[in-house]
């Protein structure tokens, strides 16, 4: 028998993410395992590719296919797979086992590799800042570190959670320092999402697909790392804060999704978010919940105030509300910012584009049945973002309230005023997050 026969047959489930990161770690280097292919699910047009040679390693001088999750069953029986790696996040326990049951029933052993086999170790210190779902309100909690920890006059360099939707070679290490450089790797909406902010704070920003040596550049030229979390992914970095946020909007959701669960239960910190906004009985819930389940770590409350640059464009008009997208698509809300910010500035109507929307666009809205009447920003490749622009334009709203973190009005031409909406971070009561932060750094101080 030959050697390529004695090795274990490997599939890893992703979503151009958690999958290429637990390859590097686990995978790459490991002579009695073959990867025969990544299977890809909720990013569009990401099957199809090839995670390329150069990032493959020596082992695999033709790269590795990435296929559509469908053909997972026929994988299996054609590749006689020995192993099935599932590696992406915000999905219910449910849909987990149901994926599981899919897998045991082609005969082979279904995996979750945990922390201790794809956590990197730092040279400097790292706080994590991580969720229970997607939309929990890890973006302003982390930029709202970002400011903090630069006030006590240290250098930061966040480390995003991937999104490498594009050429992944060119994306093995990105840095971002001004939006030019957004430019120039052709990110995606959801990409400018997550960096734009950062950067339009003076924040240099690091993604990529291979952070081994995106967290080695990062030690070079920072004082401490700001892991800001994907979904409900725990980090790729070992923290020595790993603070965790959970939602009191959706009370229960801290137990029902994969992997959030598992990362409340390694929390230091539990962030209660949205305090000024969801229902007494629901915190008092949720935070019971957080201390049964993690009852070592520390619980914060916290507000998630919703900011409008300009409530007289709003008031009084028909208004087409555009939200972060994976917010309402897989991470289950009806609604974010802009319809609660446009809501509070009297619009006098929200209007729904389900009417007009595009296909690509109207597809989403028949996947995730839950949205509410507000129009996802999708836009991870150039046609979508077509799609979005050309059903903006289609309602017959008066104004386009934007509730997308990066500047939407720059990317794509909208024939009606437009008006941005955030949500900021802000401590409610005590303990307050600041000291613990305080408390991490003088353990490193002393």
């Amino acid at each position: 028998m030959s050697n390529d026969n004695r090795q274990k047959r490997i599939v890893i489930m992703g979503a151009a993410g958690r999958d290429f990161h637990n390859y590097n770690m686990v995978y790459r280097a490991d002579r009695d395992s073959r990867v025969v292919a990544f299977t890809a699910s909720q990013i569009p047009d990401i099957a199809g590719r090839c995670y390329p040679p150069s990032l493959a390693g020596e082992f695999y001088p033709e790269g590795i296919p990435i296929v559509d999750e469908a053909e997972l069953a026929q994988l299996c029986r054609s590749q006689q797979v020995d192993q099935v790696v599932f590696a992406y996040s915000d999905v219910s326990h449910a849909q987990v086992m149901h994926i599981a049951a899919r897998v045991l029933a082609e005969g082979a052993d279904f995996l979750l590799l945990g922390p201790q086999r794809t956590m990197i170790e730092a040279s400097i210190p790292v706080i994590a800042v991580c969720a229970v779902r997607t939309g929990c309100g890890k973006s302003q909690t982390t930029r709202w570190l970002a400011q903090l920890l630069k006030q006590k006059g240290l250098q930061v360099a966040v480390i995003r959670h991937p999104m490498p939707y594009g050429d992944l070679e060119k994306q093995a290490v990105q840095r971002f320092a001004r939006r030019a450089d957004l430019d120039a790797a052709d990110c995606t909406i959801e990409e400018r999402e997550e960096y734009e902010p950062h950067l339009d704070a003076g924040t240099i920003v690091y993604a990529g697909v291979d952070y081994a040596e995106i967290v080695a550049r990062a030690e070079s030229e920072a004082d401490i790392i700001l892991w800001d979390g994907g979904n409900n992914d725990f980090s790729f970095i070992r923290p020595d804060l790993h603070i965790v946020l959970v939602d009191p909007l959706r009370a229960g959701n801290e137990t029902s999704h994969y992997p959030g669960e598992a990362v409340l239960r390694m929390a230091d910190v539990v962030v209660l978010a949205k305090v000024n906004s969801a229902a007494d009985a629901d915190i008092q819930r949720v935070s019971e919940s957080a201390r049964r389940i993690n009852p070592g770590a520390t619980i914060v409350r916290a507000a998630s105030p919703v900011k409008l640059e300009d409530a007289s464009m709003v008031r009084g008009k028909r208004v087409l509300v555009v939200e972060d997208g994976p917010t309402i698509t897989h991470g289950g809300m009806p609604y974010g910012a802009g319809y609660v910010a446009a809501t509070q500035a009297q619009a006098a109507e929200i209007v729904d584009a389900r009417a007009v929307a595009e296909a690509s666009i109207a597809q989403a809205y028949r996947r995730y049945p839950h949205i509410g009447p507000v129009l996802p920003a999708l836009g991870y490749h150039p046609a979508q973002l077509e799609a979005l622009a050309k059903t903006i334009n289609a309602s017959d709203a008066e104004v386009v309230v934007a509730a997308t973190p990066c500047d939407l009005g720059a990317l794509i031409d909208i024939d009606k005023p437009l008006v941005r909406a955030y949500y900021e971070f802000a401590e409610d009561g005590e303990p307050r997050l600041g000291s613990l932060v305080d408390a991490m750094l003088q353990q490193f101080r002393g």
